[in-house]
């Protein structure tokens, strides 16, 4: 899975170390710009941590998860096998035996030029994201073997953790549960503490299941509500509208779920200024998503979130880039929800509970 970039005007940094026998270059941030947003990380830092002491003095629920580390590192190879295989198609750059291999991705590509095409092209996809940078390097022959930089996964574990805990707060809110202090705990845990609540069932219930995100084609062989008060046709199902209080007879089956996702986050459309979330695909969401649109013109599909249709635009003409636009007379708070469960949809794995127990007030001196 792929993530957007975090504070990317104090956090840029570009980087694909190429390393070879005779080789190896990065580019950096200048100090003052990553002194500056490690100071504000660290206040940020002590004053969660203070309000979490304070918190958890008044006794409550005390939970902790694990995010999956290891599904992100399978994710991410996943991931990097296809946007290789997607700059390579769209530069007509010959290669073959495209693999997964040790935690990183081989292939070989005879021409020299070839092998300087695609670390150009990698390179100016990463630039600006800390989460995307390479290395490159060239195993002799025209191997080429490509993996994350041990900053890129570090970078990449922290936005997993920093998507988890907006997911998180999300579900506690949709849940009715407004007061709860939700922090990292370490690189790969997360800390909730939740005053007052003597039950943490209650909120590990909450997590019990992953958010499920769709994209299925409308079936219009007959009108939702006909479906809904007789059989619906085989493969189908009637689901409710996010906000509109219509219905929907969808495909039971997906097109394409959340883990063809990398990227999703709330905007304003270019013309109305109304609120909306877009979102972008991976490299086989994108092959698959063009298929899909080019097949079927003039048809409307769902997105789906959670068994509840968010949108349902028609499709005008095959859609190649791999990015799109969800609007739904959205305010901006809804259209930023909308977002963080695409992106919640897109979370490799799942959370482990580590840890679950009431914690005590504190005696009153």
């Amino acid at each position: 899975m792929t993530t957007p970039p975090r504070d990317c005007v104090t956090r840029l940094i570009v980087a694909l170390a190429v390393t070879s026998a005779i080789m190896t270059s990065a580019i950096v941030l200048p100090r003052a710009a990553l002194a500056e947003d490690s100071q504000f990380d660290k206040m940020r830092a002590r004053i969660a941590a203070f309000v979490a002491d304070k918190m958890e003095k008044l006794g409550g629920s005390r939970i902790v998860y694990k995010v999956d580390s290891d599904g992100l590192r399978e994710s991410v190879v996943t991931d990097l096998r296809d946007d290789v295989y997607k700059t390579l198609r769209e530069g007509k750059i010959a290669f073959a035996g495209l693999a997964i291999r040790d935690g990183g991705v081989e292939l070989k590509i005879a021409d020299a030029k070839g092998r300087e095409e695609l670390k150009r092209k990698l390179a100016s996809a990463a630039e600006g994201l800390p989460s995307h940078a390479l290395t490159v390097t060239d195993g002799g022959d025209g191997l080429v073997r490509l993996a994350a930089t041990d900053a890129a996964s570090a970078a990449r574990l922290r936005d997993l953790v920093e998507d988890s805990i907006a997911m998180i707060e999300q579900r506690l809110k949709d849940a009715g549960i407004n007061l709860a202090s939700v922090q990292p705990d370490g690189t790969d845990r997360i800390r909730i503490f939740i005053p007052g609540m003597m039950e943490p069932g209650r909120v590990t219930a909450v997590f019990a299941r992953k958010v499920k995100v769709g994209f299925r084609l409308i079936d219009l062989s007959m009108p939702a509500e006909q479906a809904q008060s007789g059989t619906p046709p085989t493969g189908t199902e009637v689901l409710p509208g996010f906000k509109d209080g219509r219905h929907y007879l969808v495909a039971k089956d997906s097109a394409l779920d959340g883990d063809d996702i990398s990227y999703a986050g709330p905007g304003f459309a270019s013309g109305t200024k109304d609120p909306i979330a877009s979102f972008r695909f991976n490299g086989r969401g994108t092959r698959r998503f063009a298929h899909i649109t080019a097949e079927n013109v003039g048809r409307p599909f769902a997105i789906v979130l959670d068994d509840k249709v968010i949108s349902a635009p028609v499709i005008r003409e095959p859609i190649t880039g791999g990015s799109g636009q969800i609007s739904g007379n959205f305010t901006l708070e809804e259209a930023n929800s909308v977002a963080m469960l695409l992106r919640a949809g897109s979370l490799p794995g799942h959370l482990d509970l580590v840890e679950q127990q009431v914690v005590q007030p504190a005696a009153k001196p």
